[in-house]
């Protein structure tokens, strides 16, 4: 049962990184600057860095291989939310959406740090 399960997830992960390069090409060809660095000859593990600048300080940031999956969404140097695994894979999800005309990237939203007199009270 492991070996499969194991199979299944390297499926997984080579779907994931085609993917991303198509929505790397895509947004590039929209106009936003986005990037996909793939690692791995497949044989042995592969895995991607995908990253993209949507705008007004809002990037987002995709990783995946053998080791896991996660996001990173940030807004001018500041992260907004970290997501691994499923939860990762929506996110992603949810920017293609957009990019095919079906959505908002509006990033995620989050409450404004507080500042040294709200920690101290």
């Amino acid at each position: 049962m492991f070996p499969r399960l194991a199979e299944h997830y390297r499926a997984l992960v080579e779907d994931l990184v085609l993917s991303l390069r198509a929505l790397a090409d895509r947004l590039q060809r929209q106009g936003h600057a986005a990037t996909c660095y793939v690692c791995g000859d497949g044989r042995d593990g592969q895995g991607a860095s995908f990253v993209a600048d949507l705008g007004e300080g809002h990037m987002v940031r995709f990783l995946v291989s053998d080791d896991g999956i996660s996001w990173v969404e940030s807004r001018n140097g500041h992260e907004l939310i970290k997501l691994e695994g499923a939860a990762a894979i929506e996110e992603l999800d949810r920017v293609a959406l957009v990019v095919q005309g079906q959505g908002n990237l509006a990033p995620v939203p989050t409450a404004e740090p507080l500042g040294p007199q709200e920690i101290a009270a």
